[in-house]
C-alpha cells in the first residue's frame, strides 16, 4: 500500500455533488492517487487551502461567483505549486485558451475516460502538460483555419514545414490516426511517425500545449 505522504493529493471543484462523487468513485482505489478534499465554489476551495495542500485541482469552469478559469488565475499567482486540470463540459476554443492563459496545466472533457483522467493526473504531476486527444483535436483545427485564412502568418513557412509535412499537419488536426494518414497519402506508417518527429522539431515543441504558446507567439491566436 503507497503511503498517502507518497501520493498524489488530488482536490476536486465543481458545484455538483454528483459530479464530483463520481471522480471520488473514478480515483478511488487507484494506488498512487489520494481525493483530500473538494468544494463547490472558489470561496470554499480557498478556505480549505489555508490547511489543506493538494498537487493537482481537477476544475470546473461554470461555478457559482468566480469562475473556474478566475480561480485558476488566482492560484497560478498565490499557489504557484498547485497545479490545475480544467475539467469541463466546454470544449470550444476559447475556453480552452483562456484557461491555458490562466495557467492550467490541463484540459480534460467531461466524457473523459478514467484512465486518460489518471494519465492527465500523472503527467501534470511530475511537471507536464496534458491536453486530452478531444482538446488537441479542437485547438489544431481552429489553428490550421486560422493559419489558411491568413497565409503570410502560416506557421509552415517560418518553420519551414515541407509541403508533405503539411499535409500530414492537417490530416492530424483533423483527426485521423496514423495509418489512416498513411493509407490516404500511400506511405508507411513508420514515414508517417517520421514527418510527425520532424513537426515537432522543426517548430522545437513538445506538446500541443507548446503548439498553442507557438503560435501565439507568431501573432496567429491571442492568449
Amino acid at each position: 500500500m503507497t503511503d498517502i505522504m507518497n501520493k498524489i493529493k488530488v482536490f476536486i471543484v465543481d458545484d455538483h455533488q454528483l459530479v464530483r462523487d463520481g471522480i471520488k468513485a473514478l480515483l478511488d482505489g487507484e494506488e498512487n492517487i489520494s481525493v483530500i478534499g473538494e468544494a463547490a465554489d472558489g470561496s470554499s476551495l480557498y478556505a480549505q487551502l489555508e490547511t489543506c495542500k493538494p498537487d493537482i485541482i481537477l476544475m470546473d469552469i461554470s461555478l457559482p461567483g468566480e469562475s473556474g478559469v478566475e480561480i485558476t488565475a488566482h492560484l497560478t499567482e498565490y499557489y504557484p505549486d498547485v497545479q490545475v486540470i480544467m475539467l469541463s463540459m466546454y470544449t470550444q476554443e476559447d475556453f480552452v485558451l483562456n484557461a491555458l492563459k490562466a495557467g492550467a496545466r490541463g484540459y480534460l472533457p467531461k466524457n473523459t475516460t478514467r484512465k486518460e483522467m489518471i494519465a492527465a493526473i500523472q503527467a501534470v504531476s511530475m511537471g507536464e502538460e496534458y491536453l486530452s486527444e478531444q482538446i488537441s483535436k479542437v485547438l489544431l483545427k481552429n489553428l490550421i483555419r486560422k493559419a489558411q485564412q491568413n497565409p503570410k502568418e502560416k506557421p509552415e513557412e517560418k518553420a519551414q514545414i515541407t509541403n508533405r509535412e503539411g499535409e500530414i499537419l492537417k490530416l492530424l488536426a483533423a483527426g485521423l490516426p496514423n495509418q489512416a494518414i498513411a493509407d490516404k497519402l500511400f506511405i508507411s506508417v513508420r514515414t508517417v511517425e517520421s514527418h510527425k518527429n520532424h513537426i515537432m522539431q522543426k517548430l522545437g515543441i513538445k506538446s500541443s500545449i507548446e503548439l498553442v504558446k507557438y503560435l501565439a507567439r507568431q501573432g496567429m491566436i491571442e492568449l
